[in-house]
């Protein structure tokens, strides 16, 4: 199946032929260039490497052997292919024409960082009571293990970071795709910020 990178533009609404109103997130993907092809003979593991976003001016001299005669690249990811018949060599081109309206595609991107975060806000903890007898206790997490256990259980919820985490969300449809300026409408709304770098495959 086809997979291409991108970056988030904007969210927005568009109307369909049915007169409903959907929201939409704007992605400019692509066009990308495979650089390397993985086979499990050799690397162990299938896999197709692409490079996307040619904004890049300098490099280390590993990657620019690597990328040969294929230009600079900023980001380069790799995709499994999910069907046994496809076929890919090194230096094809993979632009938004792989893809067409009303497909369904798996996409994954960086959740937007929040910083340390206490437990109400980052596990959704109601907090102490509003009672009398409390002070500064509406927001604190309580107790933190058993009294027989001398130590806390691993996996305990508690205050930290939050977010800067990879989300991926399965059969999101797409809703246009504007082939000339290589934009992707997307439904609803994709993880991360603005220009944040997101991995669609069908």
């Amino acid at each position: 199946m086809p997979f291409i990178i991108g970056k988030k533009i904007k969210m927005d609404q568009v109307w369909n032929d049915e007169g409903k109103l959907i929201p939409v997130t704007f992605i400019n993907a692509g066009p990308v260039v495979v650089t390397q092809i993985k086979t499990k003979e050799k690397d162990g593991y299938d896999a197709v490497q692409i490079g996307y976003d040619n904004s890049v001016k300098k490099l280390s001299k590993q990657i620019k052997g690597h990328l040969k005669d294929l230009g600079m690249f900023r980001i380069l990811k790799e995709f499994k292919p999910l069907a046994k018949d496809e076929t890919y060599a090194r230096g094809d081109v993979i632009s938004v024409d792989a893809f067409s309206q009303g497909d369904k595609v798996r996409i994954s991107g960086i959740s937007k960082g929040k910083g340390f975060q206490g437990v109400v806000k980052r596990h959704g903890f109601h907090g102490g009571p509003k009672t009398h007898g409390q002070k500064d206790r509406h927001r604190a997490p309580g107790s933190i293990g058993a009294g027989g256990v001398q130590r806390v259980v691993k996996g305990k919820k508690m205050a930290g970071r939050m977010g800067q985490d990879t989300i991926t969300l399965k059969n999101i449809k797409i809703v246009e795709i504007d082939k000339e300026k290589n934009i992707i409408a997307i439904k609803g709304c994709l993880p991360g910020n603005k220009h944040r770098v997101v991995l669609i495959q069908k």
